[in-house]
C-alpha cells in the first residue's frame, strides 16, 4: 500500500450556469444548452462524452430564438 495521501477525484467541468430553464422548441436549457437528458446523465458521462458536448455547445446556442435568451442576458 501507497503512503501517498489520497487525493478527492477532480472536479467534473460543467457548463452549467444556474440558469435551468429548458425551451419548449428545442429541449435544450437557456443557460448551458444542453438536452435535459444530457443535464440528468452529466455525473455519468465519461469525460470523452462530456468533452463531446461541450465541443457543441456554442453553435446549439444558435437553435434558441434569440428573443427568448434575451431574457437571461
Amino acid at each position: 500500500m501507497s503512503d501517498a495521501p489520497l487525493r478527492p477525484p477532480a472536479p467534473i467541468k460543467t457548463p452549467c450556469i444556474k440558469v435551468c430553464v429548458i425551451d419548449g422548441e428545442t429541449g435544450l436549457c437557456m443557460g448551458c444548452y444542453r438536452e435535459l437528458t444530457e443535464v440528468a446523465a452529466w455525473q455519468k458521462l465519461s469525460d470523452d462524452e462530456r468533452a463531446r458536448i461541450m465541443t457543441e455547445l456554442p453553435t446549439r446556442r444558435s437553435k434558441i430564438r434569440p428573443e427568448k435568451l434575451a431574457m437571461f442576458s
